[in-house]
């Protein structure tokens, strides 16, 4: 008498996989993206310097994506910021500016001092260093950190802030789909929950599964940069490496320009030719 309520459903069919937009930047403009400053503003001056030498060669409409980390661990996260809004507020450039890691805890510590010195372990130090200002002596004493996000948020003023609090999750541009870390693997990308947006690692990098489109991110360094059939990696480590990555996306092609510190501190600029892998 009870068959009909116990009887086994169908097994749900597998998910499909996502239809694959064609990897292809947007018609009839360039993009490029640049990867983790972390504070170097003399190298990403130095590719700056190389997009707009680009631009007068080729004067097709572009978008520049800066991919996050802009602050911590290097020398200079305040000219870094600065930069940017500089050219945030200029009307004639498309320039998208994507929320790392970094700025979100960065922009935590200025509504909520508790988390100082967890920002400080792990470039926060620097940061602050940057805008004049350092952690409290007493580490374990509230009031210690909350006049120091006080400091910091007077030190940034209303435009810093404003900048912080729009920071984009992710950009899609064409066949591409821009973001700080990766994306969590089996969700769509305009499902995407930001934390995993800005501070997911494993579970992206090492899914070989690939989503609609390629993703470009940064927030996991590597020697040189990683392409594959479904994601594109441009941190190469800038604050320790003294090498900025850049990516140039025009139609089909895939390039990379790097701005190099030497010795002496001088910065130069060179292109990186990777053996491309297959797209899917």
């Amino acid at each position: 008498m009870f068959g009909g309520l116990f009887r086994k459903s169908p097994a749900a069919p597998a998910p499909a996989a996502p239809a694959r937009v064609p990897r292809r930047g947007p018609d009839g403009q360039v993009v490029w993206a640049i990867g983790d400053v972390h504070g170097c503003l003399d190298l990403l001056d130095g590719l700056l310097k190389e997009i707009a030498a680009d631009e007068v060669a080729d004067d097709r409409p572009r978008t520049v994506v800066f991919l996050g980390d802009y602050v911590d661990r290097g020398p200079d996260s305040r000219g870094v910021v600065s930069r940017l809004i500089q050219i945030a507020d200029m009307p004639d450039v498309d320039a998208r500016f994507i929320r790392g890691n970094h700025e979100d805890k960065m922009h935590e510590f200025l509504d909520d001092p508790s988390v100082g010195a967890t920002w400080c372990e792990y470039g926060g130090d620097a940061a602050l260093a940057s805008y004049g200002l350092a952690p409290p002596a007493v580490r374990h004493r509230k009031e210690g950190w909350v006049a120091l996000s006080a400091d910091l948020a007077h030190k940034l003023g209303p435009r810093g802030r404003r900048f912080l609090e729009e920071l984009e999750p992710g950009v899609t541009l064409g066949g591409y789909f821009f973001c700080h870390a990766g994306a969590l693997p089996g969700v769509p990308l305009d499902q995407q929950a930001e934390r995993d947006l800005m501070w997911i690692r494993g579970r992206f990098l090492n899914d070989d599964q690939a989503f609609d489109r390629v993703v470009v991110h940064g927030h996991t360094p590597t020697d040189v940069p990683h392409v594959d059939h479904r994601r594109i990696g441009v941190d190469t480590g800038a604050y320790a490496t003294g090498v900025l990555t850049a990516l140039r996306i025009d139609g089909e092609e895939e390039r990379f320009v790097q701005a190099v510190r030497g010795p002496g501190g001088d910065v130069s600029t060179r292109e990186w030719s990777p053996a491309r892998g297959t797209p899917a």
